[in-house]
């Protein structure tokens, strides 16, 4: 048994992700210090891929 049984909850690791690179934008963004525009761009990019794969994981799972 897969421990994320339902794909909405492969939404919420991705966005997990996501919501960490808004985070690690804004600070530096609104406290007016040199943006690392590389490490939101990562951060972004791993939230889509982990919420890509945590839906195959539940899609490719059997139903116990």
């Amino acid at each position: 048994m897969h421990p994320l049984r339902h794909p909405r909850n492969a939404f919420f690791v991705g966005a997990t992700f996501v919501v960490i690179g808004v985070v690690y934008w804004a600070f530096p963004y609104f406290g007016k210090w040199q943006l690392d525009y590389a490490g939101v761009t990562m951060l972004g990019a791993l939230g889509i891929a982990m919420g890509l794969m945590a839906y195959v994981l539940i899609a490719g799972s059997p139903r116990d």
